[in-house]
């Protein structure tokens, strides 16, 4: 009877462990250093079967002012709350395949700014509501003859200035006021210092002041860079070589996340030297490739990271160009 009794006690304590394994079977990973090292959150946004919600991506992710996450998917966009819950969505042919957002507090409210490479147009939308309140098509009064418009990046300067990058066809940046009026561009296509060779993204660089334009220049040789700008469209400077594929910046402090396509994300501090390298993928094969399906994720390895934006404790959620839709919360290390 003894030994039933210990049979009975290890059988129930194995199933036990059997089933806390299936409920969670990945444990978290940590990764970067000093300052910038962060744990990943296993299943973060999936949905109650495991699976991804958002469908193939190829966008990018802001946050607004309650802590909400949006993502951009070749459906549309959707919103996240900080446990990982989906909240709401904004589906249709109208919010389909926004390559850059970026989200500001204004008077009417939050909007979300976005560049939609596919449809050639900027757009501005309610982040609550969703309403359209604003489309900025190719400006016919640039006198451009142009065979493609094809938006990668948008910002929002300090004066409601919007500014829009063409990064998958021309290179020319476009400024427009905040009506949606054209005002100028400048840049051209090319591999030479003050050219684009694919002005993948670009956001409002606020450690400086005034603040500029950090502009990803994702496949200039060598090995992709980083560039600033002034608001009028004078070159600054050259801020970083080396960096493979950026495709994206976001802003926390004096720190920037850039997505590299290869699969890692790079942190820079204010001298915008690499203190930090997260989710580095060693595979050749699946570094850059957006055919890794969900079955073959790896916690902490990423594959083709797109999009990054950081929550108000420094957390960082990191999105993912994928064939399943692959959105990873980073949390910041104590």
């Amino acid at each position: 009877m003894q030994n039933f009794l210990k049979s009975l006690a290890f059988t129930c304590a194995l199933s036990l462990a059997v089933q806390s394994f299936a409920a969670d079977p990945v444990a978290p990973v940590r990764m970067g250093a000093g300052a910038m090292t962060f744990d990943t959150v296993p299943g973060w946004g999936l949905g109650e079967d495991g699976k991804s919600v958002i469908g193939p991506t190829h966008g990018s992710v802001v946050i607004d002012k309650a802590g909400n996450i949006y993502t951009s998917a070749d459906m549309g966009v959707f919103v996240f709350s900080p446990d990982g819950k989906l909240i709401r969505r904004f589906v249709g042919d109208e919010y389909t395949r926004i390559h850059d957002m970026e989200i500001r507090d204004e008077a009417e409210g939050e909007f979300i700014y976005g560049a939609r490479n596919a449809n050639a147009e900027g757009i501005k939308f309610s982040a609550e509501t969703g309403d359209i309140v604003l489309k900025l098509p190719f400006p016919e009064e640039s006198k451009l003859d142009l065979k493609q418009f094809n938006p990668t990046a948008i910002t929002v300067a300090p004066n409601g200035d919007i500014i829009l990058s063409d990064g998958y066809a021309s290179n020319y940046i476009f400024k427009f006021d905040k009506t949606g009026k054209y005002l100028m561009h400048f840049g051209s296509k090319g591999n030479d210092l003050k050219q684009f060779n694919t002005a993948h993204g670009m956001t409002l660089d606020t450690r400086y002041e005034p603040p500029r334009l950090l502009i990803c220049d994702r496949n200039h040789e060598p090995k992709g860079r980083l560039l600033h700008y002034d608001l009028d469209g004078n070159f600054i400077e050259e801020v970083i070589t080396g960096l493979g594929m950026p495709t994206s910046v976001a802003i926390h402090g004096d720190f920037v996340s850039v997505p590299d396509l290869h699969g890692r994300v790079v942190i820079l501090d204010k001298s915008n030297r690499i203190i930090s390298v997260l989710g580095h993928n060693p595979d050749p094969a699946k570094g850059g490739s957006y055919n890794v399906p969900q079955e073959q994720w790896v916690e902490g390895i990423f594959s083709g990271t797109h999009g990054s934006y950081w929550d108000k404790d420094g957390n960082l959620y990191v999105q993912d160009w994928n064939v399943s839709g692959r959105l990873m919360k980073l949390v910041k290390v104590k």
